[in-house]
């Protein structure tokens, strides 16, 4: 009786492993459609199963896998650990080139509606006078623009809007005296004491403060929105490493080898290769989010006292209203100049010809009254742009570090216990790892040189660190590429102002100035043509010589 049941046993052993094998055999036949789906030639796989000892990564026992066939999924392996990367990444490049698009193009347009606008109001409010200097306000606008596209290197702001008040007073103060003429030093003489004169009342000084905050603002965001789709690309292209290469295959192909075409990895199995793998790209995920909350709290500057559209609509409005100050004050103005600079000579052909139509200057100008604004530039307004494209910065927070959680979902992964390990269907019993290339010293499923980090990846961090200090430099109204544009020259440009002061700001164009001490222009047509005056100490040495050359003659 014991003797039959020890034969019953052992026939169900052999039953069960001629059922096994026969079942692996039938899995090799699943295994030759998965492989031929791929690509690859059909015959590549055996008709049966064999011994795997030739393997080199896959477990060496019963295998549907020869070493040729290996070699090739192993290649494979690298695009389908390349592939959902590079997917990711191309979202996100593709997001934020349209929205840097977006961005360029309003401001351009912004830009070139402000002109038009200009124009169309002073050909309507001071006709042949402006037409005969519409130069000077098409440089202000070639000016504007040429700070955009290229920054400080080409253009400093406070220099150009400085020499745009000069020309415009020099231009002006001839019109409103062309009953004078005036030399070019005695021109340099009016420029020079313009603030002293203020003929543009405080326009020229809300302006600057408007323009040079907003334009710095507007220019360093465009060239960060810019910015991303250029490191995404470069740091989502770093090849995988050769241990990673044989990790991706372990965990993607060698289920194949052992029948099993439709078993899924388990989940914290594929965390830990591809947290080995993503390693170097983890370490950028400081660097990104610090650079994207700079470029969140600039798009905040935008939306409130920086607002480049709030500045550059009503430009042609306040330029018009320090044309009528000046022309408003004009004999006030002359009269100063005149006991600064001296009193100019007369003009003998305006006494020859003193028709209305050559006086120059159109007695009073009309004053303006605004039609409809040219249509919102790009279709949308700066507001609405500002608000989609903070929604995608704040979303792409944390993106190279929770890259291998979004990789490893969906049905890239298995859930539960019935899953890929590494070696078998079964649970993955391995820690798992922490994000980054110091984390992966102990990491069980992928090999990572951790004394070796990626110099494109450090290259991208370093780029995106330079880029958050220009963001935060124009957070405060300061531009600092100068440096990087045009090394050397050492100058920047913007208001500096830090932020209490700006966000207090509101609408700085109506707010009221703080009271500033006026200075007076004194009578200069006494004084040394030289223009110096003598300090105390000098004129105690010349009084000493005068009295030393006089005790000389007296004793001789």
């Amino acid at each position: 009786m014991k003797m039959f049941a020890v034969f019953t046993v052992c026939l169900s052993v052999v039953v069960l492993a001629s059922a096994q094998a026969d079942q692996k055999l039938k899995n090799c036949n699943e295994v030759r459609t998965a492989y031929s789906s791929k690509g690859f030639n059909v015959n590549d796989v055996p008709n049966k199963g064999v011994h795997g000892d030739h393997l080199k990564v896959c477990p060496q026992g019963f295998s549907c896998c020869t070493l040729e066939m290996e070699e090739k999924l192993s290649q494979q392996s690298r695009t389908d650990l390349k592939a959902p990367v590079h997917q990711l990444s191309s979202n996100l490049q593709n997001t934020f080139t349209q929205r840097h698009r977006h961005f360029d193009q309003f401001f351009r347009e912004l830009l070139n509606n402000a002109e038009k606008s200009l124009n169309d109001m002073f050909v309507r409010t001071y006709g042949l006078m402006y037409v005969k200097n519409a130069e000077l306000f098409e440089q202000f606008f070639r000016d504007l623009r040429r700070y955009y596209s290229h920054g400080s290197s080409a253009v400093n702001l406070d220099d150009m809007l400085a020499e745009f008040w000069t020309e415009l007073l020099e231009r002006m103060f001839r019109l409103v005296n062309v009953q004078y003429e005036f030399s070019d030093s005695y021109m340099e003489c009016v420029s020079r004491h313009m603030e002293q004169l203020k003929p543009f009342g405080d326009v020229p000084r809300k302006l600057r403060l408007q323009l040079t905050r907003s334009f710095i603002a507007v220019r360093t965001f465009t060239r960060g929105l810019a910015l991303m789709p250029e490191v995404v690309g470069k740091v989502s292209t770093v090849s995988a490493s050769p241990s990673c290469v044989r990790a991706a295959m372990k965990m993607y192909y060698c289920p194949y080898c052992t029948g099993q075409v439709a078993l899924k990895p388990c989940k914290n199995y594929c965390l830990n290769v591809m947290r080995g793998c993503l390693a170097n790209q983890a370490d950028l995920d400081t660097e990104w989010n610090n650079f994207l909350d700079a470029m969140l709290g600039l798009a905040e500057r935008l939306e409130g006292p920086f607002n480049f559209e709030s500045v550059m609509d009503p430009i042609d409005v306040k330029i018009s209203d320090a044309i009528m100050n000046m022309q408003e004050n004009s004999i006030q103005v002359s009269q100063k100049v005149f006991q600064g600079c001296g009193q100019p000579k007369p003009n003998m052909a305006f006494r020859t010809r003193r028709s209305p139509k050559d006086s120059g200057f159109p007695g009073r100008f009309r004053p303006y009254s605004p039609d409809a604004r040219p249509t919102t530039a790009a279709g949308t307004s700066l507001d609405r742009l500002l608000t989609d494209v903070k929604k995608k910065l704040k979303h792409a927070k944390k993106f190279w570090s929770t890259l291998p959680d979004t990789v490893c979902v969906g049905d890239r992964i298995a859930n539960g216990d019935e899953c890929w390990n590494g070696t078998a269907k079964s649970r993955y019993e391995s820690v798992v790892m922490g994000n980054g290339l110091a984390n992966q010293v102990s990491n069980p499923d992928v090999e990572v040189d951790i004394t070796k980090p990626d110099m494109v990846i450090r290259r991208q961090i370093a780029v995106l660190k330079e880029m958050t200090s220009w963001l935060k430099a124009a957070y405060t109204g300061t531009d600092i590429s100068i440096v990087n544009e045009d090394a050397g020259s050492g100058e920047e440009s913007g208001s500096g102002c830090d932020s209490p002061s700006c966000d207090s700001d509101g609408d700085i164009y109506f707010s009221t100035p703080a009271p500033v001490k006026p200075r007076i222009l004194k009578d200069m047509s006494n004084q040394p043509s030289s223009g110096t005056r003598l300090t105390p100490c000098s004129l105690a040495l010349a009084v000493a010589a005068l009295l030393l050359a006089l005790l000389t003659l007296h004793t001789r």
